[in-house]
């Protein structure tokens, strides 16, 4: 079984695994992204990884009655490209939408609403995605995605540099799934967002680059209705204080690893009781500074702040405990002062603020559940194994797999 694909502008090394090169940030632009080759003749397109998102979707010309400039062309479809309406791929993507009773339409019609009450509205398609591995190139190679033309929301911000999204989830009509049905990879995707804008990370579909040590692995928690990447947490820490993980009587919480939210979000009592703990830096003279519409907590410090390195050593780091509330045979999950902070610059001010970039979640999901995006995600290596139904994650600088000698590069 060949375990790793590579998009056709991609290196391929001496490897049988799939790699992907990332580019983006957290702020301002608030999404990663990576490059994908699709149609014949082929073109390119960047997409957002999101493993909180079921379906791949592409801004598309059918014709397209609410898009965005986007970062290359729409995709055109042709009628040999749209999905029947009785294709089982239409049945899964249909399944959590409303009823629509439809005996006489051609077409798969999907709706998809995010979090954030953004909206993406098209057909699903067919086409070939263009994908090299170690034993020669695959350009035959059929998977489904969303044709969408009509985004509403402030999705449309996000999709000024990107023209779609990726979808990295467990269901099955995700990328991953897809090619795992197909037998052409293991069921196993990866990311590893740097902490330095300029490196980016790199993302991976297979199960070769999966480290054999040095990863903490907790369990998937299993639904047949939630599509997403959760496990269960049982502790959270912001230095030695313990924070309450929801209501008073609550003992556990669901925490989801979304590379698809720029920002991590807390259940609301744990979300008040972080910003009271953070309120301790005003006695060191950080004043709070509400300039940031986007970022409600915010601190002007009494020194000039340019990088997160300069104000660091004033915060403390979040620990999430998973497995048991014994520290020593726990699984942990370290956020330090930059998995948190944002260094935001206002209008007409030189020196930035330091911003808190943890979010209260009471509207986000059930307001129960803990969300990592990717402001915490950084600096690891996280891989979603959905074969052995485990989440793993470690350390890493993300500039390349140690098995590369160097990360391929968008073209262009």
């Amino acid at each position: 079984m060949v375990n790793k694909l590579v998009a056709a502008n991609s290196v391929v090394m001496d490897s049988s695994a799939t790699i992907l090169p990332v580019r983006g940030n957290v702020y301002p632009d608030g999404l990663y992204f990576t490059c994908m080759l699709l149609g014949n003749p082929q073109r390119r397109y960047f997409l957002d990884i999101d493993t909180g998102s079921d379906l791949t979707w592409i801004q598309c010309d059918a014709p397209c009655s609410s898009c965005a400039k986007g970062a290359n062309p729409l995709y055109k479809p042709t009628k040999v490209n749209i999905v029947a309406s009785g294709d089982s791929m239409c049945m899964e993507v249909q399944k959590n939408q409303k009823p629509q009773i439809c005996e006489t339409c051609q077409q798969c019609d999907y709706e998809i609403e995010y979090a954030d009450h953004s909206s993406s509205l098209g057909v699903l398609a067919k086409d070939k995605l263009h994908l090299v591995t170690p034993n020669g190139s695959i350009t035959n190679l059929d998977v489904v995605f969303g044709c969408a033309y009509d985004q509403q929301g402030i999705l449309l911000n996000t999709l000024s540099k990107t023209d779609g999204i990726l979808g990295l989830s467990k269901a099955k009509v995700s990328l991953p799934s897809q090619l795992a049905s197909k037998g052409i990879i293991n069921n196993v995707v990866g990311h590893c967002l740097a902490t330095d804008v300029a490196s980016g990370g790199y993302m991976f579909l297979g199960d070769d680059f999966v480290p054999n040590w040095g990863m903490s692995w907790v369990p998937m928690l299993g639904s047949p209705l939630i599509e997403f990447y959760h496990t269960q947490l049982v502790k959270i820490n912001y230095g030695s204080s313990s924070l309450s993980l929801g209501a008073k009587d609550t003992d556990k919480a669901r925490v989801v690893f979304d590379s698809g939210s720029s920002y991590t979000y807390f259940t609301k009592q744990s979300y008040a009781e972080l910003v009271s703990s953070l309120s301790e830096v005003s006695e060191l003279g950080f004043i709070q500074d509400a300039s940031d519409p986007t970022l409600p907590v915010c601190w002007r410090a009494p020194f000039p702040i340019r990088t997160i390195m300069d104000v660091k050593k004033y915060f403390k780091t979040l620990t999430l405990q998973f497995g048991s509330k014994w520290w020593i045979i726990s699984k942990k999950f370290h956020i330090p002062p930059e998995g948190y902070l944002i260094i935001s610059f206002p209008v007409m001010q030189k020196e930035g603020n330091a911003c808190l970039g943890i979010l209260d979640g009471s509207n986000v999901h059930d307001g129960s559940t803990f969300i990592l995006g990717d402001i915490s995600l950084r600096g690891q290596l996280v891989v979603y194994d959905n074969e052995k139904q485990k989440i793993g994650w470690g350390p890493s600088g993300c500039g390349k797999p140690s098995r590369f000698k160097s990360l391929p590069f968008f073209e262009g």
